[in-house]
């Protein structure tokens, strides 16, 4: 099962007896099985769906979330979650033990880190960056190539970053934590920046709005990854509003942004790093907010096809995970970790493991 992305203006999500399809004046551009679709996400304005399309997917659990072309989610529709009361209870009071937020956050900070630090490993200037792998680990180089063939020195940014992984089975709190990962997401950008042609120009991290193409891929990827986590938790049972390690705020999804930690390289940092490097998108792919939309800098229209087939790659590229020993996709992993925090919450498993790549 997999994401459905809608873009194209004037585009219609419609239903036809077990299927859904995408029409443009009257046009069916697409058309495929609804039990093939595990959630739904329609981008930017001008994009709409019929009521009994609706209907249907909440029907079958689907959530449809509406996202526009800057990356910011506006809303998410989800079918009544009162399935499995007792998880979600257990989640409520394991939320509120101090304790076991700061073990659960430990490790999602580690993972997270970890990940960074073997993905900086890897890229290299010139080179197409790989999809990471489960596992392993590599030799720090002492410099990275810059554009006209200058070198740009690593060994400080990774020294930042390899302090910040040693700090956290030590750090006593979740303020202690958060310094520490932002100190090693800093130092881990700092050598993301050094790997991008200077076409690209990306100075620090951006949100809300992104203000500059760098920013404008990162920003959209994060978000369609934290729909498609918030999905996961919610089809295994748990809130993905009620988080361990993320601060609470009213309409926030605290676990699917924890959970989203260890999967940000692996997926949309190396879906956006793959295509500057491949030269698939250049700065004139990018454009600034028009009226009515948010500010900031946002991919075209014409181009967001290509980032979302190429996002959507990612997600359907399979590995063997560590845990389930077996060949699954990145989306199935998604909810691989969530049954993981399921069984954490209930006590049947002792600490949360998440994902490392190599």
């Amino acid at each position: 099962m997999s994401t459905l992305y809608v873009t194209e203006p004037g585009a219609q999500l419609e239903k036809e007896y077990r299927h859904l399809l995408v029409t443009v004046d009257d046009e069916t551009r697409l058309r495929l099985p609804l039990a093939d679709v595990s959630h739904v996400v329609l981008v930017g304005q001008g994009v709409g769906m019929t009521t009994p399309a609706l209907h249907a997917l909440l029907g079958a659990a689907v959530a449809v979330s509406l996202v526009n072309r800057s990356g910011e989610l506006l809303g998410r529709l989800t079918p009544p979650s009162g399935r499995n009361l007792e998880l979600r209870r257990r989640q409520y009071a394991r939320a509120a033990d101090p304790a076991f937020c700061l073990a659960f956050a430990r490790q999602v900070v580690a993972g997270k880190l970890r990940n960074y630090r073997t993905l900086a490993l890897r890229w290299r200037r010139g080179d197409d960056p790989p999809a990471p792998k489960p596992g392993g680990g590599a030799a720090i180089p002492p410099v990275i190539g810059g554009a006209g063939g200058r070198r740009v020195a690593l060994a400080e940014p990774f020294e930042r970053l390899e302090a910040a992984l040693a700090g956290i089975e030590a750090a006593s709190d979740l303020a202690t934590l958060r310094g520490l990962e932002g100190a090693g997401s800093k130092a881990y950008f700092a050598i993301f920046r050094a790997s991008l042609p200077e076409t690209f120009i990306f100075a620090k991290r951006t949100r809300r709005p992104p203000r500059d193409p760098v920013n404008a891929l990162l920003s959209l990827g994060y978000t369609l990854l934290g729909e498609a986590i918030a999905t996961a938790l919610e089809v295994v049972g748990l809130d993905p509003y009620e988080g361990f390690y993320h601060a609470d705020k009213y309409g926030r999804p605290a676990l699917a942004l924890d959970l989203l930690e260890e999967f940000r390289g692996p997926i949309v940092d190396s879906v956006a790093l793959t295509l500057i490097a491949k030269r698939m998108l250049t700065p004139d792919d990018f454009e600034d907010a028009h009226a009515g939309e948010a500010a900031g800098v946002y991919l075209k229209r014409s181009s967001l096809a290509l980032y979302l087939r190429e996002f959507s790659e990612r997600l359907q590229a399979t590995f063997t995970h560590p845990l389930a020993g077996r060949p699954l996709t990145y989306q199935k992993c998604l909810e691989v970790q969530a049954r993981q925090v399921a069984k954490l919450v209930l006590g049947e498993v002792d600490m949360y493991r998440p994902l490392r790549v190599r």
